[in-house]
């Protein structure tokens, strides 16, 4: 039995579940729902994400691999081969799948919000739920402010309390990512 993702009440029934219900978190401009909790049983985390245009993820790897699947939207990801990269696109209808300590990074180079489903272990969940703050259920970010330099050492505080890397801002610049200063 898990807990229900709208009404946190357990059931074993299926539901339908209405994303605007959904609480949601902002992890320094995409934000993050849960459809699934990031419950310690070990189990996959299931998340609703959301990248606003003009938005990039910062390249970066971590032991637990990820799968997105885009619902809407334009997103492009990073793939490494060897010490080159290229930028793939990846759309609706795709399946974009990141290898566990695999690096990666996004950029939202669209006019509208990337949204996706992310399939994950109840680890990533927890990260984000720690790093996140707050933000509106139902609401899907039309654009990102920068986030503070208080926010951003939090969160690589953090990242580095769980044993993720993170590129420099230098890494992040020879691959065609900007971040804000």
């Amino acid at each position: 039995m898990r807990a229900n993702a709208i009404s946190g009440a357990v059931s074993e029934a299926a539901c339908l579940i209405d994303p605007k219900r959904l609480k949601a978190i902002d992890v320094l401009g995409p934000t993050i729902q849960f459809v699934t909790e990031p419950d310690d049983d070990g189990g996959p985390c299931i998340m609703r994400g959301t990248v606003p245009p003009g938005v990039s993820i910062p390249l970066h790897r971590h032991r637990d691999p990820e799968t997105f699947i885009p619902l809407s939207g334009h997103l492009r990801g990073v793939v490494f081969h060897g010490d080159h990269f290229d930028w793939v696109e990846i759309r609706p209808g795709d399946i974009f799948h990141v290898p566990g300590d695999a690096k990666h990074g996004f950029r939202n180079d669209g006019t509208k919000p990337a949204v996706m489903i992310i399939a994950s272990t109840t680890t990533i969940g927890r990260f984000f739920r720690d790093v996140g703050v707050p933000a509106a259920a139902g609401s899907v970010p039309l654009a990102a402010s920068p986030p503070s330099a208080e926010r951003v050492q939090r969160f690589l505080d953090i990242s580095a309390r769980y044993g993720y890397w993170n590129a420099s801002p230098a890494e992040n610049a020879r691959i065609g990512i900007a971040l804000p200063s």
